[in-house]
C-alpha cells in the first residue's frame, strides 16, 4: 500500500508539472482537436475539384455531352485546349486530367467500331489518379450509353454487381482519417509526453531530488506512465467526442468506453518505450531528435495509413512486434466496426505482451540513468 501511495502521490507532482508547462498543454490540446480537424478535412482520397481539359477535335453533339459532363464537386468545369497546349499545361501542373477526343468519334460510336479515346494523366498524385481515372470512365460510358440511347444493341449483362460498402457507407475520406488521426496521436504524445517528463527533471535538477526520497526507482516510472497516460486517454476521448463527433459531425458507432481501456493498456507499452528513449538523451533536442524517427515508423507501419497485409512478407512479421499494429487493428474493429472485448480482447493481449516487455526495458535503463546521477 505504500508503494501505490508513493505512485499516486509522485503522479500528482507529475500532473502539476505537466499542467505548468504551456508549451506541452498547447501541444496536447493542438494536437487532438486542430490537428485532427485540419488532417481530416485536407487529406482528400476521394475526387474532388479535379482540373480537368478536352481536346475535342470531333466537334460532334456526343464530344459536347462529355465536356458539360465533368462537374462539381468532382471536378471543374472542362476547360477546352489544343492538342499543342498539352503538354505544357500538364508540365506546369494546370491539369490533372486532358481527355482526347478524336476526329470522327461520334460517327464511329454510332457505326459500331468501338473508338478509342486517350485519357493523358497526372500521376505524381497517385491517388488522385487512380480514382479520378475510374470516375472519367464511368462518365464515359454512361454518357455514350445514355446518347445511344435503350435499345442501341448494346450487350446484355450476364451479372450485375451491386457494392454495398459497410461501416463509411458514403466512402468519406474524413470519416476515416479523424478516428486515424486521433489514433495515431495517442501514439505520438505517448512518447513525446513520457520522455519529456524525464528530461525536465534532468533539465530542472529535481531528479537529484527524487533520489533522496523513499521510493524505488519503480514507483518513480510507474508515476510518470499513469499521470501522463491519463492526460492522453482524457484528451483522445474528448476529442472523439467534442471534435469529431462535435464539431465534425462524424458518427462514431462504437464503444469510447471500450476504446479507452484499450488505449490505457496501450499507453503503458508506448509510454515505457518514451521513458527508455528518453535515458539515452541528455536534453529535449537530442530527445526529439531520438524520438521522431521512432513514431514515424510506428506510426506509418501501423495499419492506419496502408494495409498491414499489403507490405512485403518479412517487414509484415517484424511490425507484429510493434504494439502500434495491434492498437491500430483493435481501435479501428471497436470504433469502425463496433466490436466489443470479446472479438479484440488478443489485439489487447498483444499490446500488454509487448508493453510488459518495453516496460522491463525502460526499468532497466532508468535504473542505470538514476544510478548514473548519484
Amino acid at each position: 500500500m505504500g508503494g501505490l501511495r508513493n505512485i499516486y502521490r509522485l503522479g500528482l507532482k507529475e500532473l502539476w508539472s505537466l499542467f505548468r508547462d504551456p508549451v506541452l498543454m498547447g501541444l496536447v490540446v493542438y494536437t487532438f482537436t486542430g490537428a485532427v480537424f485540419f488532417v481530416a478535412n485536407g487529406v482528400q482520397t476521394e475526387v474532388r475539384n479535379a482540373a480537368i481539359a478536352v481536346i475535342d477535335e470531333d466537334r460532334s453533339t456526343l464530344a459536347a455531352r462529355l465536356r458539360d459532363a465533368f462537374l462539381p464537386p468532382h471536378f471543374q468545369p472542362a476547360d477546352l485546349i489544343d492538342v499543342g497546349e498539352m503538354a505544357p499545361a500538364m508540365d506546369r501542373g494546370t491539369y490533372s486530367f486532358v481527355l482526347h477526343v478524336p476526329a470522327g468519334f461520334e460517327a464511329d460510336v454510332l457505326s459500331g467500331r468501338n473508338p478509342t479515346l486517350l485519357l493523358a494523366v497526372d500521376a505524381t498524385a497517385m491517388t488522385l489518379a487512380g480514382n479520378g481515372t475510374a470516375y472519367i470512365e464511368r462518365i464515359v460510358q454512361d454518357e455514350v450509353a445514355d446518347f445511344l440511347g435503350p435499345g442501341a444493341g448494346a450487350a446484355v449483362q450476364a451479372a450485375t454487381l451491386v457494392p454495398r460498402a459497410r461501416f463509411n457507407p458514403n466512402l468519406q475520406s474524413q470519416w476515416f482519417f479523424a478516428v486515424m488521426q486521433v489514433t495515431g496521436n495517442v501514439t505520438i504524445l505517448s512518447v513525446v509526453l513520457s520522455g519529456a517528463a524525464v528530461i525536465r527533471e534532468r533539465e530542472h535538477g529535481t531528479i537529484e531530488h527524487l533520489m533522496v526520497m523513499p521510493v524505488t526507482t519503480l514507483e518513480l516510472m510507474m508515476a510518470k506512465i499513469w499521470a501522463n497516460g491519463l492526460v492522453i486517454v482524457s484528451a483522445a476521448v474528448l476529442s472523439l467526442l467534442l471534435v469529431v463527433e462535435g464539431l465534425m459531425g462524424i458518427p462514431v458507432p462504437g464503444s469510447i468506453g471500450v476504446f479507452a481501456v484499450g488505449a490505457g493498456v496501450y499507453l503503458f507499452s508506448v509510454t515505457a518505450l518514451g521513458i527508455m528513449l528518453a535515458t539515452f538523451a541528455t536534453t529535449m533536442p537530442q530527445f526529439g531528435l531520438l524520438a521522431i524517427p521512432v513514431f514515424v515508423v510506428l506510426y506509418l507501419l501501423s495499419g492506419g495509413v496502408t494495409p498491414v497485409e499489403a507490405m512485403p512478407e518479412p517487414l509484415h512479421t517484424l511490425m507484429q512486434a510493434s504494439p502500434a499494429t495491434h492498437f491500430t487493428s483493435f481501435a479501428q474493429a471497436v470504433l469502425y466496426r463496433d466490436a466489443g472485448l470479446g472479438l479484440v480482447w488478443t489485439d489487447l493481449a498483444a499490446v500488454a505482451g509487448i508493453g510488459s516487455v518495453f516496460l522491463g526495458l525502460a526499468l532497466l535503463r532508468f535504473r542505470k540513468t538514476m544510478a548514473a546521477a548519484r
